[in-house]
Formats: structure tokens, sequence, C-alpha cells
């Protein structure tokens, strides 16, 4: 319930309030619209915050595994923001901006652990 409060205020930040914050988080070489990604990556968010409140049994893992792979998918973009030293979201030292990298892997783990996907994927392998 926690990662699909997560996602849902993050969604909802990147359509209303903190859209410009966002927008200064798409990296320089990405070659699609900077407001367009935020809006897209916004509706993705708020779609799998919703999945992550309504699915059960084996959809939840299949969900684990969707979330998890966005996170891994908008990972370059904090890489990016420490790289072009962007200021956003308060993160306005490079100290800031590295130390944010490792919370990433932390939301990808907790995907996998909360939906019960990266128990599955174990058991299977047994």
């Amino acid at each position: 319930m926690a990662l699909a409060a997560i996602l849902l205020f993050a969604g909802i930040s990147h359509l209303t309030f903190a859209r410009e914050e966002f927008q200064a988080q798409v990296p320089d070489w990405f070659p699609l619209d900077e407001d367009l990604v935020v809006i897209g990556s916004g509706i993705v968010e708020l779609t799998l915050g919703g999945s992550l409140l309504l699915a059960r049994g084996r959809r939840r893992i299949q969900v684990g595994w969707i979330v998890a792979a966005f996170f891994v998918v908008i990972f370059p973009g904090n890489i990016a923001q420490y790289l072009e030293r962007t200021d956003a979201f308060g993160l306005d030292t490079d100290a800031k901006r590295l130390a944010r990298l490792p919370g990433q892997v932390g939301l990808v783990l907790l995907a996998l652990w909360s939906t019960g996907a990266w128990r599955a994927w174990r058991s299977r392998r047994r």
C-alpha cells in the first residue's frame, strides 16, 4: 500500500504542482519533449499505483515486476541528473544527487518484495 501511495503521489505531482521540477530531470540527450515525458511518466505512475491497489494473486506478482522494471527504466534519468548537475527537488549538490541513486535500487527491491514477485521467482527456481 505504501508503494502504491508513493506512485500515486508521484503521478499526481508529475501532472500538477511539481511538473517543472520533473521536467528538469529529463536528461538533455533524451529525444522527446520534456513535458511529454513528464506527463507520460505521471500517467504511468498513476496506472501502476492503481494497479498495485487493485491487483491480487498472480496479477499482483506481474504488477510487481512491471513496477520494478519502471524504476529501472527511469534510473538513467537519475544518473543524468547527477552527471549533468541538475538541481531539482532540493538535490542541489553532487553529494545529494549521488545519495539519491541507491534509493532507486531500494524502490526496485521494494516493488519485488512487497508484491511477492521476488518470493515467486525464487520458488520457481527450486
